[in-house]
């Protein structure tokens, strides 16, 4: 198969590395890149949408599946979809909505893979209802470091290293998913302004069980009586009765319709995300929000993938890139949340694109993010002075609170955090010395937090 080393870097563009990129079309050339991978091992890629480190590997191999991308089968009558693990999120909702079926969990982009979304085990803002993307995986073809292709179920220890994983375990082949069924690919949306953070927790905890879907967009330079100001966006899929009958979408009522806005240039001057800018940017946002409408009618990519519209938007950060921090505290830890949304404000960090949402029951994967609590998402500019040690400091308040840091979206943590935050960390290794002792399989993040 034809090679070349190129430059690889995550969302965020803040730690490029060099390695050999590898573009397998079938499972066997899958194979033979993992036997023929080298010293430095390698690592499976799907869209390259983690935010750090975690699908690139310096000075070895990179194995682009994007190129495994069919569709098997659909079960139209009972719901699930067999494909590889290359396909898109945004391919199936393609495939899948004019048949009245939804991927059952999809994150703020669906140019996610298929594979991307096992390894990192996303979620979504239905977490609270419907759990992270593996709880929905009937079974898995795990391509693993001695050549065999396993069969993986929910429920066995290789399935639960596998979910959130970070493709450390293998190379996802294929997958079986359980889907979610619609009437229509719109979305019935209710937004209303939160006046500061304690009342958007007191509006998400007494009203999230009535939405399957809920998030928040948070004002972190807003100070004073006005912290963690929010608009607070939750909706359902749209029935076909909710419809009005002289509407164009009663006609297609599961059509499914993208726009993309010009892409961002490709040189943006250092500084334009300034306090000042974002500040001006966070208020109009929350000015233009209604104090309260219900039941809008939005588009499937207007309500869930608002950013998908503008191609290569994670170039307004500059060539300095962003850090996407995103860490979870639980339930009766509220205090700890407050102070960390405090210390950010008052450290005046340009993001604004800051999300609060409420997650439900933890899910299997011993390396999986979400666990029942608050989790708060949060873009900074790369560049922002001392933006390392500041970060470095909201850690040790997320250890303390017993809360963890997200792993698809890291690339600055320190290894000796990593097991207050993740119990089953010990499990994880010993089942990957067991299953990969020659360490075929490695990356950046592997490497850095000594996984």
């Amino acid at each position: 198969m034809p090679a070349e080393t190129v430059p690889v870097t995550g969302w965020g563009r803040t730690a490029p590395t060099a390695a050999r990129l590898i573009r397998p079309r079938t499972y066997e050339e899958a194979a033979r890149a993992v036997r023929e991978c080298g010293a430095r091992g390698g690592i499976a890629r799907g869209l390259g949408r983690a935010y750090g480190d975690a699908a690139q590997n310096a000075g070895g191999a990179v194995l682009d599946m994007t190129g495994l991308d069919r569709v098997h089968a659909i079960d139209a009558d009972g719901g699930t979809v067999l494909c590889d693990a290359g396909v898109s999120l945004h391919r199936l909702m393609e495939v899948l909505l004019p048949l009245g079926w939804f991927v059952p969990v999809t994150p703020g982009t669906r140019y996610v893979t298929v594979g991307g979304a096992v390894g990192a085990d996303i979620h979504g803002k239905n977490h609270h209802v419907s759990g992270s993307f593996s709880r929905h995986v009937l079974s898995l073809e795990l391509l693993t470091a001695d050549g065999r292709v396993r069969t993986v179920v929910p429920g066995t220890p290789l399935f639960e290293a596998t979910a959130g994983g970070m493709g450390l375990t293998g190379v996802i082949l294929t997958a079986t998913i359980r889907l979610q069924p619609v009437e229509t690919s719109l979305m019935s949306v209710d937004t209303e302004r939160a006046n500061d953070l304690d009342d958007l927790m007191a509006r998400l905890a007494d009203t999230d069980h009535r939405y399957r879907y809920s998030v928040a967009w948070i004002d972190l330079l807003a100070r004073g009586a006005a912290t963690g100001r929010a608009v607070l966006t939750r909706g359902d899929h749209a029935p076909l009765d909710a419809l009005p009958r002289n509407a164009r979408a009663r006609g297609e009522p599961l059509s499914f319709r993208t726009s993309r806005l010009p892409a961002a240039p490709s040189f943006v001057p250092e500084g334009l995300l300034s306090r000042t800018t974002v500040g001006l940017f966070n208020e109009l946002w929350y000015r233009k929000a209604p104090r309260a409408r219900m039941g809008r009618l939005q588009r499937i990519p207007a309500f869930f993938h608002p950013l998908d519209g503008v191609p290569h938007w994670n170039r307004v950060y500059g060539r300095g890139g962003f850090v996407q921090y995103q860490f979870v505290v639980g339930h009766g830890r509220e205090d700890a949340l407050r102070r960390i949304v405090r210390r950010i404000s008052e450290r005046r960090c340009p993001s604004f694109l800051a999300v609060l949402k409420r997650f439900g029951e933890a899910d299997p994967g011993w390396l999986s993010f979400p666990v029942p609590g608050w989790t708060l998402a949060l873009d900074i500019p790369a560049s922002l002075p001392g933006l390392g040690g500041f970060l470095d400091e909201l850690d040790e308040e997320v250890v303390g609170a017993g809360g963890r840091v997200y792993l698809a979206k890291d690339s600055r943590l320190r290894p000796e955090l990593l097991a207050a935050m993740y119990p089953r960390l010990d499990d994880f290794r010993a089942l990957r010395a067991a299953l990969d002792p020659r360490g075929v399989f490695v990356s950046d993040l592997a490497r850095r937090l000594h996984l």
